[in-house]
């Protein structure tokens, strides 16, 4: 038997802005290690013995960057669904679970977010053996982190009648309690962090969520008949997929089925919900502080500061976190970390491009990144992957300036087609169809002046798109 995981990759980290955006949000950076969150995620599963291949489900914005991580670690997935529209975790488990079932009907899924650390890699495994072994005689199970504090920013689960070994009958699922009340959970012994974890029958939970919200699984299994392939990823139909109710695993069915069941687990977990969780577990100088980057602390103690770009100097200051991109700064204390997420949504309600886009924009074929920009003017860096391209494509407003700093570019302009090296350039006047591709073994990198009355990303008329992104004709 295989346990098939489903790697659930639909959050938008607000409370680690401003580093985790929308578009590029924290379960896709390296925030703990060299690699990203979902890759270390992924490499958790890669016991061929243990494990089939993953299934991610993922935002459909995310998704050639989630499909070029994979690559980067040669590692094969069951596939990459699509989610059209944002609606928790149980309509994307039930997708799961559906998909599995149909390729195994007698599938045992691992339901894992894309974004938490787990230090202990062997204690996890062997606990979701144990969790595999309760889930094929009909439990649905999760996961309970053995609390050492009380922490109020986590749901609770109260053990109940024990089922060998580490395992429990679920008695209660408690939310997020304040701190009295959560140290007497912890004194109580009885009460472990619920971790959003999940270890299940596709079959058993396709039953209890029939019974508990039918309306959730007739939408998961509508998309899917809707579904459609486009490229290496599978569409799931938005107004199918739209039409579930926006509840997670634990409001729609673990809160209550009879047949919850808790594994307690000590594995290092952390669920990386904010900037101070990311202190807790980051490598720490005699004066307790996290420094990242170009960072000179003189008389500072307890601190996360972290750097992208430029030198951050800190004098005197204690218990603080302090973030620096390249177009946000954030300071906070570090016991009101979490809050930042408040940040991010006053700034999506203004329409400020800080919410959810960095300044440097990741597609399918590399990324640009904004370095300057005033009226009638914008001057951006521009990097292509080798062998890919950019779409055929025409602006109306606004003309293009090209220059090669790195690499061979092969530009069509027009009807023409050139080959540009390192020190040349070309120049796009507005209306003209163009295509940039990189023919080289290296990255090309060159910078773009755009000029005109008009500059938004969307004054873009794509033609022929190698990702799928062209307008029909």
């Amino acid at each position: 038997m295989k346990i098939h995981p489903v790697i659930l990759s639909g959050g938008s980290g607000t409370r680690l802005w401003p580093v985790s955006r929308a578009v590029y949000p924290k379960q896709l950076l390296p925030l703990v290690t060299e690699r990203s969150m979902l890759q270390e995620t992924a490499l958790r599963v890669v016991d061929a013995v243990r494990f089939a291949a993953p299934l991610i489900v993922c935002n459909e914005e995310h998704r050639f960057i989630i499909a070029e991580q994979m690559r980067l670690l040669d590692l094969a997935s069951a596939g990459i669904v699509l989610e059209p529209i944002g609606r928790n975790s149980a309509p994307a488990v039930a997708v799961g679970a559906l998909l599995a079932q149909a390729a195994d009907p007698d599938a045992i899924l691992l339901v894992l977010p894309s974004d938490h650390a787990i230090a202990e890699l062997a204690r996890f495994q062997l606990a979701v053996d144990a969790a595999a072994k309760l889930a094929t005689g009909g439990d649905l199970v999760t996961f309970g982190i053995k609390p050492d504090r009380p922490e109020t920013s986590y749901g609770y689960i109260e053990r109940g009648a024990p089922l060998g070994g580490d395992a429990y009958r679920v008695e209660r699922f408690v939310e997020k309690p304040d701190t009295a009340r959560a140290a007497e959970f912890l004194a109580s012994g009885r009460f472990f962090w619920n971790s959003g974890m999940f270890v299940f029958g596709a079959r058993r939970f396709l039953e209890e969520l029939g019974r508990l919200q039918p309306a959730i699984l007739a939408a998961a299994k509508a998309a899917i008949a809707a579904s459609q392939r486009d490229l290496a990823f599978t569409r799931l139909d938005k107004t199918a997929f739209a039409a579930a109710p926006a509840l997670s695993v634990d409001y729609a069915v673990m809160e209550h089925t009879r047949a919850a069941s808790v594994v307690a687990v000590d594995i290092g977990w952390n669920d990386v919900g904010s900037w101070a969780a990311l202190w807790e577990i980051g490598s720490k100088d005699g004066r307790g502080n996290v420094l990242l980057g170009d960072v000179m602390a003189t008389d500072v103690a307890n601190s996360f500061i972290r750097g992208e770009r430029r030198l951050i100097a800190a004098i005197g200051v204690d218990d603080l976190v302090i973030v620096d991109t390249d177009d946000a700064l954030l300071v906070a204390r570090r016991d009101r970390a979490q809050e930042v997420k408040a940040i991010a949504e006053a700034l999506k309600a203004k329409n400020r491009p800080e919410a959810s886009i960095h300044s440097r924009v990741y597609r399918p074929w590399g990324y640009y990144q904004s370095v300057d920009a005033g009226p009638r003017f914008q001057v951006k860096h521009i990097s292509v992957n080798p062998g890919e391209s950019l779409s055929l494509q025409m602006h109306h407003h606004r003309a293009e300036h090209w220059i090669v700093v790195q690499g061979t570019a092969k530009v069509t302009r027009g009807d023409d087609v050139l080959m540009l090296q390192e020190n040349e350039s070309t120049y796009i006047p507005p209306g003209t169809r163009h295509r940039l591709e990189n023919p080289g073994k290296i990255a090309l990198r060159l910078i773009e002046v755009q000029s005109g009355p008009y500059l938004g990303e969307d004054d873009i008329v794509r033609f022929d798109d190698s990702y799928g992104r062209a307008r029909p004709s």
